[in-house]
């Protein structure tokens, strides 16, 4: 059973932004990717778990990037599973660059969910036995504690379209972070860095839904965003989230 699984990565142009660096979102997509392959090496993959009538589904993620990699550059990423909770499953990543430096770190947690009526269903239900580690967590945090000061102003709005969505045809995690990241301009973009993101998934997202993208300046003088997106008909948050920038 491989404990720790590695990989690495080029970052390729349709990863980058105008910068010629990673996009957050792809760094989201590389972390997305190793875990299904992790899953289906450890027995609860995909295919595995359809037995159980669950699937697996990206509930918190927390992101702290040292340097964004460039265009072309070899990155290495590993990722180690925590020993499950009563719900929960956390999963940590770290990302190097070729001389072993740590570039970047994630924690994320995933909850199984019934396929049929979208129910959480507990982690016992796979019966999985995860190698234990005794290994610290690549952040050190306590997700999911992500609140606005109610300063929200209405950034724009978006409709989940076809290339939105993932195979459980919901938005996927990653276009989230696009989506985030559309909150600001090229000037802002080109002003500011992320250096860290916190994204909690609250509610799916579903193809013809509209989502209302708002913003809370008000610690944005210690360089604190938050964001959130409410779906337009429902008036139900579908995420809440939060960056911390730095200028450039």
């Amino acid at each position: 059973m491989e404990s720790v699984y590695k990989k690495s990565i080029t970052v390729q142009s349709r990863d980058s932004d105008f910068s010629q660096r990673v996009k957050l979102s792809a760094l989201f997509s590389y972390f997305q990717e190793m875990a299904t392959e992790h899953g289906q090496i450890l027995g609860v993959g995909r295919s595995s778990i359809q037995k159980h009538g669950v699937i697996w589904v990206l509930i918190r993620s927390r992101v702290e990037v040292e340097r964004y990699p460039k265009m072309k550059e070899e990155i290495f990423i590993e990722t180690w599973p925590e020993q499950p909770g009563k719900i929960e499953f956390e999963r940590n990543f770290i990302v190097r660059d070729v001389e072993g430096i740590i570039i970047a770190r994630a924690l994320t947690s995933w909850v199984i969910i019934d396929v049929e009526n979208r129910r959480l269903r507990r982690s016992s239900t796979l019966d999985a036995k995860f190698p234990y580690l005794g290994r610290e967590k690549a952040i050190n945090c306590e997700l999911g504690k992500i609140q606005s000061n109610n300063q929200l102003k209405l950034s724009y709005k978006k409709a989940v379209r076809y290339s939105d969505i993932d195979i459980n045809e919901h938005l996927n995690n990653s276009k989230y972070v696009d989506y985030i990241m559309d909150c600001f301009s090229l000037d802002e973009h080109k002003d500011y860095q992320v250096q860290s993101i916190e994204v909690d998934y609250v509610h799916e997202a579903l193809p013809g839904e509209t989502i209302e993208l708002y913003t809370d300046m008000s610690d944005a003088g210690q360089n604190i965003i938050y964001i959130e997106g409410i779906n337009e008909k429902t008036n139900m948050t579908v995420f809440k989230s939060q960056i911390e920038i730095k200028k450039l």
